[in-house]
C-alpha cells in the first residue's frame, strides 16, 4: 500500500508520479495490443484476398489448358475417322489408338501423346462413345467454370454452361487442321499440358 505523505505529513508527490506512470505504461501497452491485433487481422484478410485471387487464376489457367486440350482431342479423332481405310468412317476404340493407327501398313500417329484432364486430380477424362467406339471427350468435373462466354466457334455450344463435364469435345466426323507436322499437338501460347503417359483412360 502506497502512503502519500512522509514523515513531516506532506504530500508524496513521486509516489503520485509512479503511480501515474505506471498508469500511463499499461494505456501505452493496451494501445500497442490493440494495434498488434488489428494489424494481424489486416494482414490476415490480406492474405486470404491474395489468396482467393491465386485459385482464380489457377482455375483460368486450367480452363484454358482444358479447352486446348479438348480441341486436340477432338481434332485427332476427327483425323482418325476421316482417314479410315476403305472410305468408311471408323472412330477409335480406345486413345490409345490416336497415338498409334495400325490400319495402315506404316502406323499413322494422329496425336502426340495422351493428355490428363486439366481438371481433375487423377487426370481421367470421361469418354464419349457411340456404338462402342469413342467420339469425343469431356472432363468429369462438376464444378462450375468461370468463363461462360467468347467461346471459339466450335464451342459456341459451352456457353453458359454449369459445369464443366457440359464442355464436350466431340468429333463431327469432318476433317479438321492438324497440328504441326500432320498430327495434333501443336502447343498453345503459355500452355503447357500434362502428359498422360502414367495414366489409362478409363471408359465411360
Amino acid at each position: 500500500m502506497v502512503k502519500f505523505g512522509n514523515s513531516r505529513g506532506e504530500p508524496d508527490c513521486y509516489g503520485q508520479r509512479q503511480i501515474l506512470a505506471k498508469k500511463e505504461i499499461f494505456r501505452e501497452a493496451g494501445f500497442t495490443y490493440l494495434g498488434l491485433l488489428f494489424a494481424i487481422a489486416i494482414a490476415g484478410i490480406a492474405l486470404a484476398g491474395i489468396g482467393v485471387l491465386w485459385q482464380m487464376e489457377s482455375r483460368r489457367d486450367k480452363e484454358k489448358e482444358l479447352l486446348f486440350i479438348g480441341e486436340e482431342y477432338r481434332t485427332a479423332i476427327t483425323r482418325y475417322y476421316a482417314q479410315s481405310p476403305g472410305g468408311v468412317g471408323q472412330y477409335p476404340q480406345k486413345l490409345e489408338d490416336l497415338l498409334l493407327d495400325t490400319r495402315f501398313p506404316n502406323p499413322v500417329r494422329h496425336l502426340r501423346r495422351l493428355y490428363r484432364d486439366p481438371m481433375m486430380p487423377d487426370g481421367e477424362w470421361e469418354l464419349i462413345r457411340q456404338q462402342g467406339r469413342i467420339t469425343g471427350v469431356a472432363s468429369r468435373s462438376q464444378e462450375q467454370p468461370i468463363k461462360i462466354a467468347g467461346f471459339a466457334p466450335e464451342q459456341d455450344d459451352f456457353e453458359g454452361a454449369e459445369r464443366y463435364n457440359a464442355w464436350r469435345f466431340v468429333s463431327n466426323g469432318s476433317a479438321r487442321p492438324a497440328g504441326p507436322g500432320g498430327v495434333s499437338g501443336g502447343m498453345m501460347p503459355g500452355v503447357v499440358p500434362t502428359p498422360a503417359s502414367a495414366i489409362s483412360p478409363k471408359a465411360n
